[in-house]
């Protein structure tokens, strides 16, 4: 009776014969699956329940072996199902066999959810989507345009712009835009890699193609990329040999591995970009025309930020709630003088740079400090421009003194200096000019320039 209560209570659909392959009893989970009821089912045959296939409670019988995973059609409904079908052995005597079927379309289900949780995980592999994007001016949203026209296209596209523009995210945002999103996005540094590693990284290679080969060979990020994307950031930094062999996968769909002579057919979406004058590459003869001519398909060229002034506010909302988040910190926003500071300078590293830049005021604002001023903002290029400028002494200025005179006046004429620049900050102005702190104390005596006697 407890045997029994505890089959009826299973979720799973059992079905349990004897010796003879005659029904002695099922559960409700297997009449709500297959739609049969006792009286069709206990008593009869083992086969009674088969609407296609073959009895597992007879051949189980007859073998004295578990079968699993058979599939078959059960009950009125041709119910889809996978039949799993064990021995029951008491005593070395077989008494009969018992069953347990489980929902192909249930089954089905699982694999689909799973399927789309793995889509998921590949796709944050391509982490941004054109929402990311930050831009209002004219130069961008047609550079946004653009793209997101050919993400819905299987053209290859070119991304071109200058180091820090976002071209890399541009990237990201067109795989995800595209019919492929949900497939492998593979990112490729050309220019970090040497020639025959970026070969055999891209293309793979088969065992015992070079010394230190893997076993067996190795996929390359072409095959990983199937079906997907791969983005080749820096392509101009390629070589003539790596450019060739790029060339016959985008013309013949198609790669061979580094050792291999077997041509392995490829379905990937092309992504190149680079920050240097490929036409200028090409007239010099670094560059492949007909690649070219191949990857030139469709350009999109994004501007630098000194060209969209107007895209700082909003780039530096964004950039500060990142970093509010890499740091910790609760940093409102930028005041209206820090702003125009940032719209007046020309930006040589783009928005890369102004990140930086932010990241670096964040760093030495005060915890108390909420808001990001102008007197917090440094640049690396004005400032070494300005202490350039200020180092800069004429001969001149010297005429008629000794040696000895001249190198003391330029000695406390560079000490003011430094510690104006650092607000008299004695440990940051011994670091700049490369010396301690006590012998700081010492000249700054000797040429009396404390901070009072200089007001």
């Amino acid at each position: 009776t407890m045997l029994e209560a505890i089959i009826q209570s299973s979720d799973e659909a059992i079905s349990v014969v004897d010796e003879q392959g005659k029904g002695i009893l099922i559960n409700r989970a297997y009449t709500k699956m297959t739609g049969l009821t006792d009286k069709e089912v206990v008593g009869k045959p083992a086969g009674a329940d088969i609407s296609e296939g073959e009895s597992m409670h007879l051949k189980v019988l007859e073998t004295r072996r578990p079968v699993r995973g058979v599939r078959m059609k059960v009950g009125p409904n041709k119910k889809d199902v996978i039949v799993n079908v064990a021995p029951v052995i008491v005593d070395g005597i077989l008494k009969g066999s018992v069953g347990v079927i489980h929902d192909v379309s249930e089954i089905q289900s699982l694999t689909n959810e799973l399927n789309k949780a793995r889509q998921l995980i590949r796709t944050l592999e391509a982490k941004y989507t054109f929402e990311d994007i930050i831009g209002e001016s004219e130069q961008m949203l047609v550079a946004l345009e653009q793209a997101k026209l050919g993400a819905k296209t299987p053209a290859t596209i070119l991304l071109r712009g200058e180091s820090g523009t976002g071209k890399e995210l541009f990237a990201h945002a067109i795989h995800n835009e595209s019919d492929r999103k949900y497939n492998r996005f593979v990112r490729v540094n050309c220019a970090a890699l040497s020639e025959t590693l970026l070969e055999s990284e891209l293309f793979g290679y088969e065992e015992g193609a070079f010394s230190g080969a893997r076993r067996g060979g190795k996929k390359g990020l072409f095959e990983e990329a199937n079906q997907g994307s791969i983005f080749l950031d820096e392509i101009g930094e390629m070589t003539p040999s790596t450019q060739a062999k790029l060339l016959r996968v985008m013309q013949e769909k198609e790669i061979v591995r580094v050792g291999g002579t077997k041509a392995i057919p490829v379905d990937v979406r092309v992504i190149t970009a680079t920050n240097v004058n490929i036409e200028k590459a090409m007239a010099e003869g670094k560059f492949r025309e007909d690649l070219y001519y191949r990857m030139n398909r469709y350009p999109i060229s994004i501007p630098p930020l000194r060209q969209r002034l107007e895209d700082i506010d909003s780039l530096s909302k964004r950039l500060i709630q990142k970093i509010n988040l890499d740091y910790g910190r609760n940093v409102s926003g930028l005041t209206e003088q820090a702003l125009n500071r940032l719209r007046s300078y020309k930006w040589p590293g783009n928005v890369r740079e102004l990140e930086n830049v932010l990241g670096r005021a964040m760093i030495f604002l005060k915890p108390q400090e909420e808001w990001i001023d102008e007197g917090h903002i440094s640049f690396m290029e004005s400032e070494d421009q300005e202490e350039k400028e200020q180092q800069e002494l004429t001969v001149s200025q010297f005429e008629g003194e000794t040696l000895s005179d001249a190198v003391e006046a330029f000695e406390a004429q560079l000490i003011k200096q430094t510690l104006e620049k650092h607000q008299f900050n004695r440990t940051k102005t011994a670091k700049t000019l490369g010396i301690s702190i006590r012998n700081l104390y010492y000249k700054m005596d000797k040429y009396q320039l404390a901070k009072d006697s200089m007001q």
